[in-house]
């Protein structure tokens, strides 16, 4: 299904050259569609429109899977209620500075969370009340407890996975 999501549309498009090409250039394309062209061809010009503008990049979207992570074993994992906020959270308060593949976060200045280690809640709960080791490059108590407490309840879960 990805494929021929990917594929169509250059098919479309190769068409659409082939038929600028043999009408004369796009002013006498232009012309034969105004013109020449039958009723079917005058509706399926728009349709081919709604079809790349709108179906395909909706059937990508909805194959992207938003389970616990996009990618790997997380594809098709579930969250509990808990996690699902910890994920929404780390989107909004944790991605802009940290890497988890579960999320697609590209973060620049803090650790990537794939890669120190065993993350437990605790570990987690701890970073976020201290800001990280305490060296002060991360802010302390970011996140209220309760939020703190999903974001790391999400993290163990996906982190390395």
């Amino acid at each position: 299904m990805e494929l021929l999501a990917f594929l169509i549309p250059f098919l479309l498009l190769g068409g659409a050259v082939v038929f600028i090409a043999f009408s004369g250039g796009p002013g006498k394309a232009r012309e034969a569609y105004l013109t020449r062209g039958g009723r079917g061809f005058k509706l399926a010009i728009p349709l081919l429109y709604l079809v790349l503008g709108a179906v395909i990049p909706a059937l990508i979207l909805a194959g992207r899977g938003q389970a616990a992570g996009g990618n790997g074993s997380l594809k098709s994992a579930d969250l509990s209620e808990e996690e699902q906020r910890g994920k929404d959270l780390f989107r909004q308060a944790c991605s802009s500075c940290h890497s988890l593949d579960a999320v697609n976060a590209r973060g620049v200045t803090g650790p990537d969370l794939d890669a120190i280690g065993q993350m437990t809640p605790e570990r987690v709960i701890g970073a976020i009340e201290k800001g990280g080791t305490g060296q002060g490059r991360m802010p302390a108590n970011l996140l209220p407890s309760e939020d703190a407490s999903a974001v790391a309840e999400y993290v163990s879960k996906v982190a390395a996975r």
